[in-house]
């Protein structure tokens, strides 16, 4: 049995927790501990209610999620009491990790979905925070096989604004909720943006700029990380792992 000292000790220095700029509410690390004892891991995207009652019920007593129980920034009382009491009296510590996991160079969102996409010579790309966030590679497909590609990876639907080159040469990978940095993407030369959603005015705005947006949804663009990461901590702690679905589809 391993101890959860032990995992978030290995996650601190894994993914870099104490030195990645992030938003304030995303508090990276632990934000729910247990009796100290971990046996088995639940991954998700986001510590809603509805994944915390899933994760209890397959017996795990740590939850590995992207977006933690404090991003809504919101009083612990009605539906937020409701999944913290429900964590708290089954023994469920909640481990959350935003930006560290979507740039981690193996284990992160961003580089996993380029991996999957088959884009080459990635290099990191799109500076928030000072760090930058993204991934920019070179593309031999279409636009129209690209997305195919997507739509593969993801398992959901893509919407594409194809305001770009039919032929893409340079493509960028920023998971989540990036289509509002298309002018900066665009500035750097790069000719087609692959991240979950954007404001409406995204998609109009890159028709102008002449770059392609590929619109895969905020929660499939983020599912790839917990999952490389609760199975890295099944292989080095001996445990087991699940992976709680719970798509929202936007």
């Amino acid at each position: 049995m391993s101890t959860l000292l032990e995992i978030t000790n290995h996650l601190r220095e894994l993914l870099s927790i104490d030195t990645i700029a992030d938003y304030p509410q995303a508090l990276n690390g632990l934000q729910l501990e247990n009796d100290g004892q971990v046996t088995c891991v639940a991954a998700a995207v986001d510590a809603c209610e509805a994944v915390i009652l899933k994760a209890i019920d397959c017996g795990a007593d740590l939850l590995l999620v992207h977006h933690g129980i404090f991003w809504d920034s919101t009083p612990i009382t009605g539906g937020k009491y409701n999944k913290l009491k429900a964590a708290i009296e089954n023994n469920l510590a909640i481990y959350s990790a935003h930006l560290p996991l979507d740039i981690h160079p193996i284990f992160g969102n961003n580089p996993l979905l380029a991996k999957s996409l088959g884009l080459k010579e990635p290099q990191p790309f799109l500076l928030h925070k000072g760090q930058a966030i993204g991934i920019v590679g070179n593309c031999d497909l279409s636009r129209s096989e690209l997305r195919e590609r997507l739509v593969s990876a993801l398992g959901a639907k893509v919407h594409v604004c194809e305001g770009g080159p039919e032929f893409p040469k340079r493509v960028g990978v920023v998971t989540g909720s990036a289509g509002s940095e298309i002018a900066k993407v665009a500035a750097a030369g790069v000719d087609t943006l692959i991240t979950g959603e954007g404001p409406h005015w995204s998609y109009t705005l890159a028709e102008e700029l002449r770059v392609n947006l590929f619109y895969g949804g905020h929660y499939a663009t983020e599912t790839f990380g917990v999952k490389a990461l609760a199975s890295h901590l099944s292989e080095r702690f001996a445990l087991q792992w699940e992976f709680i679905d719970h798509p929202t589809g936007l």
